[in-house]
């Protein structure tokens, strides 16, 4: 078996580091071709941080999300990997969670999962054994070696959980709530909900921040490219949880049809809206959902000025080194100098 490549920098360490940290979504496969994965994830590895795999999005079927962190972790991409509790009951989950740790995938984000009523499947018998709550419960007993029974495990799995928020599903009021429930279970870091609506998130920021959350845990914007009018009217309307400003909608209708046009500007929106999270206290960094469109995510970061931890600790490490190797260069030089001047006394 091909072992997995360690990342230059994990996940983790990244957020340790106190460097702005980037995640991306990629679309997981819709069939068993690996090289359709590989190829999403080249699009945006040299972005980002980590790379989230989801799991069935939308209670739809794909590619199995711990399948598809492997190959990830195999190609050196440190994956995040999507866990739900709509399919597996505790049992299954512990399982998996070892199954993945083995295969060198350390990050996990908990989720409950969209519901298969929404999907391809929607006669499929729903589990929902634990909720996404539970699960950060579950996943840090496991790091921490018990399985939930109370048995020993040996040796305990590297899991880094993680789990989402959302600022735009009433009441908001409870959000930032949640979120410190969820914190106490044990979550690592937090992903939210895209954002659309600035404000909003600015609010959901501010008691975040009286709560102490933000010096307590990393928090990633999620931000994501709208790639037409049609797409944010969906979104509007469509998707529960998501809140897109009439304002947006307009201006991507306004864009008109011709696909470079609308596009740009939804890469246009996108960054703009990033710019104006910059000026939110305390954010870790953004995580970007391209939507099947991760070609977008190149245009983005270079626009946006996203670079992640790992690249700025590269140059950083790059530069001491250039550094260290001149003053190494000089002093060979003194003592070069230092020595022939010996030389010639004797003489």
């Amino acid at each position: 078996m091909t072992r997995p490549i360690a990342p230059v920098l994990r996940l983790e360490e990244a957020f340790r580091s106190g460097l702005p940290v980037v995640t991306c979504e990629i679309a997981t496969g819709d069939g068993a071709d690996p090289d359709e994965v590989l190829r999403r994830v080249r699009l945006v590895s040299d972005h980002v941080d980590a790379v989230n795999v989801p799991d069935n999005t939308a209670g739809i079927v794909h590619m199995a999300a711990w399948a598809a962190a492997a190959l990830l972790a195999r190609e050196g991409v440190d994956p995040i990997m999507h866990v739900t509790c709509r399919d597996r009951n505790r049992m299954a989950l512990q399982s998996d969670l070892l199954g993945a740790a083995a295969l060198g995938v350390r990050n996990i984000l908990c989720l409950t999962g969209d519901h298969m009523v929404h999907g391809d499947h929607p006669g499929a018998k729903p589990v929902f054994d634990l909720d996404s709550l539970q699960l950060v419960s579950l996943a840090t007993v496991l790091r921490h070696g018990r399985y939930l029974s109370g048995r020993e495990i040996r040796p305990a799995p590297a899991l880094f959980p993680g789990a989402t928020e959302n600022p735009f599903a009433p009441p908001y009021d409870f959000r930032p709530l949640r979120l410190q429930k969820k914190v106490e279970a044990g979550a690592r870091f937090i992903q939210t909900q895209i954002t659309f609506n600035v404000k909003r998130f600015a609010a959901f920021m501010e008691r975040v921040r009286d709560l102490g959350l933000d010096r307590t845990v990393p928090i990633l914007a999620g931000v994501a490219p709208v790639r037409s009018a049609r797409s944010a009217r969906y979104m509007r309307e469509r998707v529960p949880g998501m809140e897109v400003p009439d304002a947006i909608v307009r201006r991507m209708e306004q864009a008109g049809s011709e696909r470079a046009r609308r596009e740009d500007e939804g890469i246009r929106v996108c960054v703009e809206i990033i710019e104006q999270l910059r000026e939110v206290r305390g954010l870790a960094g953004f995580h970007l959902l391209p939507i099947h469109w991760e070609e977008a995510v190149a245009e983005i970061a270079s626009r946006a000025r996203l670079t992640p931890a790992r690249a700025s600790l590269s140059a950083h490490v790059e530069a001491t080194a250039r550094d260290a190797g001149s003053a190494d260069a000089r002093r060979d030089d003194r003592e070069g100098a230092l020595l022939n001047r010996h030389r010639e006394h004797r003489a």
